[in-house]
């Protein structure tokens, strides 16, 4: 990658003041933006929030000590001393939304805003590291896909950034339309609509609509992207269509697709695609298995078309993708006799999503005597139709030949029992629970898939699976360790 280049400045006080009609304090110049003093790096301007839970405010003397140069705050705030470098504002949230339009409106960046139902962060990271490759790209960082997230992201674009990718999450209806109007994107990419966050939903058509929200803030002449095999999209076209788009390009393996599936070979470590590119066919490697991953390299391909990119650069980029941390990795966790392999999904869960995570498992490798295991906890804000959605896992689950399925949370519950005696691996309340019954049970050669909600924590399982390793390596491992990664190798 050569040398990281010096950090950019992004505001300095005048800049800063303008940009929110605050007030000044101090002679300050900042290399970044935080709300968290968590992540926040040296020279960052630090904007004290007040969220529902914690006020930032309360954060700026930890601030300042991990290197914040300035803080943004209330005028009215007494606490902190009236020599504070920064900005003096009336309200800090509206100062961070006022920094991220201004920053919108001095860039040059071919913007393009990715949202879906699934497959959001993926393909935002994938679109990120094809354009790196193509000029100075600026993404989302994790998923700060928000009302305060975007805004941020936006406030921390640089001025000579060619591209940005924006990713835009919504629980509810009238989430994302601000967001596309302060964004302004060239490029709107919907993922794919499915029946997920259904808890503040009353059916698929109303996500849609809801989705189609990013089409408001398009520039003139801006492209809408959009998945063909969805069935929700004749909707989003006409939606599209309303909102006065220009241009619609259409990706999947539908036979009227602008960027056209042909043909797909998995193997263990990703799969192996064939495309029509509006009219050029193209082939290239997918980095991470998963027919899911196929689809959202087709949408990934179809955006690059749409910013004027090099193609050719794009597709042969795709090869290194790699699943982000919980949604995909895969780790080799060494066990006597040999390796597990661990597929950390344990970022988020939706019925959809946990159909093509038992996919990806079903085509993993098993050694000799390995097993393939599924280990699910609950799908969250499912509303009342959860119970059912739980149990329709039992189906692809036996259809896909997976061996044992072990589940926490209610939900699962009432999966585990739907599924045939043979398959219920173990059952318990929560995740703290279900770890020991999962970590005492794998054995090398298999393949374990450990998915659900963010909020059914299952990120427990995976560690108590990664320390049978760190415990192997105590016992003479020869220093492999608790596991490695084994995505783009």
């Amino acid at each position: 990658m050569g040398m990281k280049k010096a950090p950019f400045v992004l505001w300095n006080a005048g800049a800063a003041a303008a940009a929110t009609e605050g007030t000044p304090v101090g002679e300050w110049q900042a290399t970044g933006v935080s709300i968290d003093t968590r992540t926040l790096k040296p020279g960052d301007l630090f904007v004290a929030i007040q969220g529902v839970a914690s006020d930032g405010h309360a954060h700026i003397a930890q601030a300042f000590e991990k290197g914040a140069s300035g803080a943004v705050l209330r005028r009215d705030f007494k606490d902190a001393p009236a020599s504070t470098p920064g900005l003096r504002v009336d309200d800090t949230t509206q100062a961070l939304n006022d920094l991220g339009r201004v920053a919108r409106d001095r860039s040059k960046a071919k913007i393009c805003a990715v949202t879906g139902s699934v497959g959001k962060t993926g393909t935002k990271e994938a679109l990120a590291m094809i354009l790196e490759r193509q000029g100075e790209a600026h993404a989302t960082q994790g998923n700060l896909n928000n009302h305060w997230g975007l805004p941020l992201t936006l406030a921390r674009m640089p001025i000579e950034a060619n591209y940005a990718i924006l990713e835009m999450g919504m629980n509810h209806p009238g989430e994302i339309r601000p967001l596309s109007n302060m964004a302004r994107p060239h490029v709107a990419l919907i993922t794919t609509i499915e029946l997920v966050h259904s808890e503040f939903f009353d059916s698929v058509e109303e996500i849609a609509d809801a989705k189609a929200e990013i089409f408001d803030g398009l520039v003139d002449g801006g492209t809408a992207v959009l998945n063909r095999d969805n069935a929700m999209f004749d909707r989003l076209a006409a939606a599209a269509r309303r909102a006065g788009v220009a241009t619609i390009l259409s990706f999947g393996a539908h036979a009227k697709a602008d960027v056209r599936l042909i043909d797909s070979r998995a193997d263990a470590l990703g799969t192996s695609v064939q495309a029509n590119v509006a009219g050029r066919d193209l082939r290239y490697r997918v980095g991470v298995p998963g027919s899911h991953w196929v689809m959202n390299s087709l949408g990934v391909l179809a955006a690059a078309k749409a910013m004027d990119t090099d193609l050719e650069v794009a597709a042969a980029m795709l090869a290194r993708v790699a699943a982000p941390k919980g949604r995909g990795n895969r780790l080799a966790v060494p066990l006597d006799g040999g390796e597990m392999t661990l597929i950390d999904e344990s970022y988020n869960a939706s019925p959809v999503a946990v159909v093509a995570a038992i996919e990806v498992l079903s085509v993993g490798e098993v050694a000799s005597g390995g097993r393939r295991i599924a280990v699910l906890g609950d799908m969250l804000e499912l509303g009342d139709k959860s119970d059912d959605l739980h149990r329709g896992l039992a189906e692809p689950l036996a259809a896909r030949g997976i061996d044992a399925v072990f589940t926490a949370g209610p939900g699962m519950g009432a999966l585990f029992d739907a599924l045939p005696r043979e398959m219920r691996g173990g059952h318990a309340e929560t995740s703290e629970q279900l770890a020991p019954l999962v970590a005492s049970a794998v054995r090398a050669g298999d393949v374990v898939l450990v998915k659900g909600s963010y909020g059914s924590r299952m990120g427990k399982v995976v560690e108590a699976l990664t320390a049978l390793g760190e415990n192997h390596d105590f016992h003479g491992n020869g220093g492999r360790g608790h596991g490695r990664a084994v995505n783009g190798e």
